[in-house]
């Protein structure tokens, strides 16, 4: 049984109390300065997957909380006075980050489900403010499938290790499609199968609020992303990175693995994804 045949609500409320935990506990859900999605301290976690040591020092206090899988942020390569949508933006670690880059002009809107991870975000933006003089990052309560956004209004839309988390992610494309500006783009990090997991794993609440239980197969990623209407669909596998977020002493993760068939790594099964794509101007 995966997150798309139980109930969608059930799928919600797992995640939302396992994300709600990791706001309340500060840093992660399994430890000081440990990661959910990975193992090691989060500034390691985000420094193995590109963030810039200048754009870390930057952030306030507790934004990056290590549940990164990719940068969606330079992907996205975000350009002054563009506006940007993240969805699943938590503690706003990736909303800061892209408010820096697309300055005073430009606009950073992020949405989370979770009502502490919200709370956490805009309890943020005051730190964000002093330290970088800027005025233009707002968080709203929502779910990604729903978008409290307007059509056609967002140049960008970020997003890093959440959409595997939906229990209709067919509809999150959707959405994204609908709110984006005719060429608007997508630039997207998640996590992907490489092959299906085995049932007694799928079935782990611990791996579906580490983003595993929840993802689907790449081709399907990259079919829900044609189907939604998107073009110029581009999908980058960076296996690696699933070996340095499982090579360690995370509790969560050691749980999964415990779980795989013998020989397996989780490398065999899950790689992190890049995905950019976008919307056509007709």
């Amino acid at each position: 049984m995966t997150s798309e045949t139980t109930n969608p609500e059930e799928v919600r409320e797992k995640v939302r109390e396992g994300y709600g935990a990791i706001a309340r506990q500060g840093n992660s859900c399994c430890g000081p300065d440990t990661s959910c999605c990975g193992s090691g301290n989060a500034k390691a976690v985000a420094t193995a997957v590109g963030y810039d040591e200048t754009d870390l020092a930057a952030l306030p206090d507790g934004a990056n909380m290590g549940l990164s899988c990719g940068n969606p942020t330079a992907i996205a390569e975000l350009k002054p006075g563009e506006v940007v949508l993240d969805l699943g933006s938590g503690g706003g670690f990736d909303v800061f980050i892209a408010g820096k880059k697309v300055g005073p002009d430009g606009r950073v809107i992020g949405v989370d489900m979770t009502p502490d991870m919200l709370s956490k975000a805009r309890k943020n933006i005051a730190a964000y403010r002093k330290r970088t003089g800027l005025d233009n990052v707002e968080f709203r309560l929502g779910e990604i499938e729903h978008l409290p956004v307007a059509d056609n209004t967002v140049d960008v839309i970020i997003s890093n290790c959440v959409i595997n988390l939906s229990p209709d992610k067919l509809q999150v494309w959707r959405e994204m499609f609908r709110v984006l500006k005719p060429g608007g783009r997508v630039a997207v990090s998640d996590l992907a199968l490489l092959q299906s997991l085995p049932p007694n794993v799928a079935e782990m609440v611990e791996a579906l609020v580490g983003c595993i239980a929840g993802a689907v197969l790449v081709k399907e990623t990259e079919r829900m992303a044609r189907d939604a209407g998107f073009m110029d669909i581009e999908l980058t596998e960076k296996r690696g990175y699933v070996d340095t977020m499982t090579d360690g002493n995370d509790s969560l993760f050691r749980k999964v693995m415990e779980k795989l068939p013998p020989g397996t790594k989780m490398a065999d099964l899950v790689t992190s994804l890049d995905v950019s794509a976008t919307k056509p101007v007709i």
